[in-house]
């Protein structure tokens, strides 16, 4: 690898030395497709001399096969590295790069264009510091600019290298320049960049990239390499408030009791007072340690472990702090998210919500309106779906620490996750706390559940039949209760069908609201139980999520789930408001097994076939399993 700097083959370690001294710049181009975006950081590492002999030889040999420039070398391929982006020309993936020139070193990230991939872009912003948005001459603003400068502001960047490309092709036109520049800017007003940097360039060609092109003898500002290498962009982290979130309690011996994390903002000395912000308590900072020795200060990105001069109760998870300037300590919060996978998130379902080390079982309370950002809008909608932004009411099962994501991006992001797959599904940015109305405690009460139960001579319990529309949860439930009520029982019967005449008659049938419908029924449900009642539950709850949270909701042997498991064909047959036959033909829609997906229990206490045997042979069955 050919670099400009002589240190290299001269003195190596002056040269690393030079390295480790020099600033870091973190920054991402995105733009619409075709605009340029890999070829522009082909040519940075190209110019700035940072590809291997290995990279060029296969560089060249690409070119010739799969290249768009013919003869001439195609800088794109250094970044579009998947099979599929070399045959469609695209980016798809997040690409990092390093380089470096004698005043700063760079990571950059090239993100893809598509709306399709609009995570993946969402993925390469959320650490950089600058964002080079890419338009092509010809085309002008277009809506993928708009998204992308609207993903920009969304995850905190400030500064916005407005890179106008391919000025090649408009003949470098000053009008046609200043006209894309105008336009922009009236579009980018309300976003809230700090800086926005016009440069006409040509990747291609390399016009004001690196060099200043004598083509546009009118343009007065830098070069791209120029505004790169010398824009200011303050250590935000570091002028914050101090933040550290416990990721580990060290205890190796009776003597030693460290909290281990990385400072997610300020700095920290020994002396310094801090607080636990889940508990309130205060002690002093006795030393900062790390394995190379003690340090007299630690800055906003290094990892250590802190001493205190107290003994206080502190686990992982917890946050320490600043006293005089604390962060936000609360279990209800509004957030902007962004959803990144194909299932849909939907109000009312449980998800893991993860920041930093604390993770909290939460539940989206309401959306309260989705952002179109093609155009900025703010719509009503029930669900987001993959790559779509809404802000949300979020309510969690604890309180954690946090702060708003525009005053601090290290403790105002969380990401969502999926309680039954694992897999992360939503990014989202903090807005505020929520204050609760009234109480924001359970009132606690004289009388419990045991108390209750007792004097009924029965030990509580939910029965949860699922199953088609049509399969015969209903008559069974109603046949059980039958039964029960014989040998004595107190019972009570809750029907999706009554229930939505009801309690739930602001529910459809689609899946935020089928999500919804199986909540507020579940809660009702533990109601009952903390009565001391029997309570028989007879719902579609067409979703494996779904129940498993309201399962959560109970002591263990509290909850069985009973799957009647009848034929849809013999659904059809019983069902007797032929709402499958109306969903053949489309008059209806959202009906389980026929639109919309039903996912039978993988583990139900009780499985029945509502197609063998007699319903009341059933129904005793299930009697005689729990009371003899």
């Amino acid at each position: 690898m050919a670099h400009q700097s002589d240190l290299i083959a001269s003195d190596i370690l002056a040269y690393l030395k030079t390295q480790e001294e020099k600033g870091m710049l973190r920054f991402i181009t995105c733009g619409s497709v075709d605009d340029g975006k890999s070829t522009l950081i082909g040519r940075l590492l190209w110019d700035s001399k940072m590809i291997f002999e290995d990279q060029l030889a296969s560089l060249e040999a690409d070119s010739r096969r799969v290249g768009t420039q013919g003869e001439n070398i195609d800088y794109a391929l250094l970044l579009d590295g998947l099979q599929a982006e070399r045959e469609q020309g695209i980016t798809i993936d997040v690409a990092y790069r390093f380089f470096s020139t004698d005043k700063r070193k760079f990571i950059v990230a090239d993100t893809p264009g598509h709306e399709q991939y609009t995570r993946n872009m969402v993925t390469g912003a959320s650490t950089a510091q600058v964002a080079i948005i890419l338009i092509d001459a010809r085309k002008g603003v277009l809506t993928q600019t708009k998204r992308h400068s609207y993903l920009v502001s969304l995850v905190g960047i400030r500064h916005v290298v407005l890179a106008i490309n391919k000025m090649d092709l408009v003949d470098y036109s000053a009008g046609r320049f200043e006209e894309i520049r105008r336009e922009y800017e009236a579009f980018a007003a309300g976003l809230g960049f700090d800086q926005i940097a016009a440069i006409p360039i040509s990747a291609l060609n390399g016009d004001n990239v690196l060099v200043r092109s004598e083509k546009t003898p009118w343009h007065q500002g830098p070069t791209l390499m120029d505004y790169l290498e010398t824009v200011q962009v303050a250590d935000a982290a570091a002028q914050k408030p101090f933040r550290m979130r416990v990721q580990w309690v060290n205890r190796p011996n009776l003597d030693f009791r460290g909290f281990c994390g990385t400072v997610a903002s300020g700095i920290v000395h020994p002396g310094d007072e801090v607080v636990v912000t889940s508990s309130g308590k205060t002690s002093r900072v006795a030393r900062i340690v790390t394995m190379d020795g003690d340090l007299e200060r630690a800055a906003a990105g290094q990892a250590v472990t802190l001493t205190l001069e107290d003994e206080i109760d502190i686990s992982r998870g917890d946050t320490l702090a600043t006293p005089e300037i604390p962060p936000y300590h609360a279990d209800r919060l509004e957030a902007k998210i962004v959803w990144l996978h194909e299932d849909p998130l939907l109000p009312g379902r449980s998800y893991l919500l993860k920041a930093g080390s604390s993770t909290a079982p939460a539940q989206v309370a309401e959306l309260k309106f989705k952002v179109n950002v093609n155009t900025l809008q703010q719509e009503a909608g029930k669900s987001l779906r993959l790559n779509e932004v809404g802000v949300c009411s979020l309510t969690l099962d604890k309180a954690i620490s946090f702060d708003s994501y525009r005053e601090n991006r290290g403790t105002g992001n969380f990401i969502l996750i999926d309680r039954l797959t694992n897999a992360t599904v939503g990014a989202g940015m903090i807005h505020q706390p929520l204050l609760r109305s009234g109480a924001s405690h359970w009132q606690s009460l004289d009388l419990d559940k045991k108390a209750r139960a007792e004097i009924k001579g029965q030990k509580p319990r939910v029965l949860w039949f699922t199953g088609l529309a049509g399969a015969g949860k209903s008559s069974l439930a109603n046949l059980v209760e039958k039964r029960l009520h014989s040998l004595g029982r107190h019972t009570y019967i809750l029907d999706g069908d009554n229930l939505r005449r009801g309690l739930n008659r602001d529910l459809d049938f689609g899946d935020a609201d089928q999500v919804e419908h199986v909540r507020r029924t579940a809660e009702v449900a533990r109601l009952f139980v903390d009565a001391g009642m029997i309570v028989l539950v007879a719902v579609t709850s067409p979703f494996r999520r779904e129940r498993r949270a309201a399962r959560e909701l109970f002591e263990p042997a509290e909850f069985v789930e009973i799957f009647v498991d009848t034929p849809i064909e013999l659904c059809e047959e019983r069902e007797p408001d032929g709402i499958y036959q109306k969903a053949r033909i489309g008059e209806l829609h959202d009906v389980s097994g026929v639109d919309l997906t039903y996912e039978p229990p993988e583990q139900a206490e009780i499985v029945v076939s509502g197609a063998e045997g007699s319903a009341e042979q059933i129904a005793e069955r299930i009697v005689r399993q729990f009371w003899g």
